[in-house]
Order: structure tokens, then sequence, then C-alpha cells
């Protein structure tokens, strides 16, 4: 599974949910499938999806959807503090999904440390409740058991080496990024308060 072919399904499973998206070319290929309001992209923040996505989880009404973080193998090496305090804090509305292609995709593919440290087991072992996918069907159907689960639910995607041809830089203004979430989230909880 291709990086490109995951965002493609993460992009229409994640229309009514906060999503907190990793730096470089992530955050591009996810903006070239489908930029969205209820897109955060963290620009230049390497190793924070995790700590962002937690804290926005547990500030968040859990009657809201699940606070989705996506991030990359590199970046989650970067901060694995991450998996443990999640698992701590044990947040209901968080679901994190690691795209793991093995190396540092934005800066001439260096290797990481993901082929010899199970990323998905450090999750476990935090406390999270973990699920592993290298398709796109398999991607789709674990997403999607994982919205019920209670507590911190952690979602491993295998995918190719390689950043998607021909994707145009993300060049928005990261004060624009924040306040065009804000408000999203202000009129998701907004119409949430008038139908609970």
């Amino acid at each position: 599974m291709k990086r490109l072919e995951a965002l493609e399904v993460l992009a229409r499973l994640t229309e009514q949910h906060p999503v907190v998206v990793t730096c470089a070319a992530t955050s591009r290929e996810l903006a070239s499938v489908k930029d969205g309001d209820n897109h955060f992209y963290l620009l230049d923040s390497m190793g924070l999806v995790g700590s962002v996505a937690t804290g926005l989880a547990l500030s968040l009404d859990d009657r809201l959807p699940k606070v989705v973080g996506i991030e990359g193998d590199g970046s989650l090496l970067m901060n694995p503090n991450v998996l443990p305090t999640g698992g701590f804090l044990a947040p209901d509305n968080l679901l994190l999904v690691l795209l793991d292609n093995g190396v540092y995709g934005s800066t001439g593919a260096l290797p990481t440390y993901s082929s010899r440290v199970d990323l998905e087991r450090l999750a476990a072992a935090a406390g999270w409740t973990t699920r592993s996918v290298d398709t796109v069907e398999g991607l789709d159907a674990a997403y999607r058991e994982l919205l019920d689960v209670k507590g911190p639910a952690f979602l491993y995607g295998r995918i190719e080496e390689g950043n998607a041809q021909g994707i145009a830089k993300l060049l928005i203004d990261p004060v624009s990024i924040t306040g065009r979430f804000s408000r999203w989230l202000r009129d998701v909880h907004a119409v949430n308060e008038v139908t609970a």
C-alpha cells in the first residue's frame, strides 16, 4: 500500500473527525487528496502528532467524533513518549494512525529504526488497543473497528517506501491552519451541543 492510497482511505473515513497530521510529505499528500478544515497540519513540528492529538482528545467532549492523529514512523520515533503518555491518560476518543514506510521519506529516504523497533508492540505495551494492516482494505476495516474501542487506539499501517510525485508544497500559513481548524471545532461542538 502506498501512502497516498492510505491517505485517500483516511480522507474519506475522517471527514467528520478532527485530524492532526504530521509534517512534510504526509501533510502535502493528504492536502492533495482533500484539504479539509478539520485537518490540523503540524508543519515543521516533527514528533508532536501524538502530543497534540492526546491533548485535543482530553479537552473535547467525548460525544464528539474521535480525534485522529496521522503520524509517520520517523516522526513517532522522535517522540515515542507520546505512547506511554496516551496510554496512561487513556482518553476514550483518541485514534493514532501510524503509516510506517521504514524511512525518513522527506529527507533522502534514510532508514528509521522501525525495522528493529516494533512500534505496534510498543503502543500495546503502553496500553493502546492496536491493529496492524498492510492493505487499503485492511486499513478501512481496522479503522472502523477501532472507532468502537474505549481508550486510546493505535492503527499500524505498513506502507511502501517513496513519496507521491507531482504533489505541490503545502504553503498554507500556519496561523490560517489554526484559525480554520479552531472554527471547524467550534462549529462541530456547537452542533453537538444543540443535538445532545
